[in-house]
């Protein structure tokens, strides 16, 4: 019997998988990639958190499909900001449904608590993740089980109900408690997660650029980084220090030309094409100003 979990590598997610194993079931992790993480090496850690709890780790890279089909047409809306939580859980699942039936798995479990995430994880939430999923009754959620209608993995009695649980709010002490049983303290991480569309200042990036001039998946990247200016309407990306540099230079889009000193060290930058000239000396003066140089030549395009 095999499972498919969706593994974040944080806590919840390890213990959700750590509860099915102990019911003699393999289970394979799923991280899927819609670009907006905040941690740069979530993927290593990932690799890592996966070997210590003996579990393949599947990967799926969906950030063109995300944006394309999600992220800007929700039809459970946003949170706060351009966070389309109940859009983003339900297609989740429908990516692990389709992986689920490829690696030959029965059922899909996570690590959602009842009540833990005020838009996700309300019961009303999380019915319409089911149904918007189309996945109604593989989705077993093990931390919160006992407070759900039972899955077909537990009416089939792959499962045992009785040893499952019933977790329910923010209150983290149950899970800590299961950490330390585990010892998997290191999984240990704010349930909060780290997507950047929760954030004001990145949405409103997000939301300006798409509004402009367009959004892909190659714009995801330097939006995380640099200072930003729209002057006379034109945009200019600036990076803040060295580990930003490779970001900007290795934009592989068709919104803006890359900007470099030549010859002398400093930020690399990005311009909206078809910048008028003034525009273009203007940046060029902006970016010899976070150097040491008084004058220097800048260089535009690739």
């Amino acid at each position: 019997m095999k499972a498919i979990a969706l593994f974040s590598g944080g806590l919840d997610s390890a213990l959700a998988i750590k509860l099915i194993q102990e019911q003699n079931i393999t289970v394979e992790a799923l991280y899927i990639d819609i670009g907006f993480e905040t941690n740069k090496e979530k993927i290593e850690f990932l690799k890592r958190a996966s070997e210590k709890l003996n579990v393949k780790l599947h990967i799926a890279d969906i950030k063109d499909e995300y944006i394309k089909n999600i992220l800007f047409s929700p039809k459970y809306g946003y949170g706060k900001n351009l966070n389309p939580c109940i859009d983003c859980h339900a297609n989740m699942i429908k990516v692990a449904k389709n992986i689920m039936e490829k690696i030959d798995a029965k059922f899909i479990i996570n690590g959602e608590v009842v009540g833990q995430r005020p838009m996700s994880q309300r019961l009303p939430a999380m019915n319409a993740v089911t149904n918007l999923s189309g996945a109604k009754g593989l989705i077993l959620r093990p931390l919160s089980a006992k407070l759900l209608p039972p899955t077909i993995a537990e009416i089939k009695g792959w499962v045992e109900r009785e040893k499952l649980l019933g977790i329910s709010g923010r209150e983290r002490r149950m899970q800590l408690e299961l950490a330390k049983k585990y010892n998997i303290e290191d999984f240990i991480e704010s349930p909060a997660g780290g997507c950047l569309l929760t954030d004001a200042n990145f949405s409103k990036r997000v939301i300006d650029l798409k509004n402009s001039l367009g959004f892909s998946s190659k714009e995801i990247d330097i939006l995380k980084v640099g200072r930003h200016f729209n002057i006379n309407g034109y945009k200019i990306i600036i990076s803040r220090n060295k580990d930003e540099n490779p970001v900007l230079k290795n934009y592989k889009g068709d919104l803006f030309e890359i900007m470099t000193c030549n010859d002398f060290p400093g930020p690399v930058g990005l311009i909206q094409k078809d910048t008028p000239k003034d525009i273009k000396q203007l940046a060029g003066n902006m970016m010899v100003s976070y150097t040491k140089k008084e004058k220097g030549e800048i260089i535009i395009g690739k």
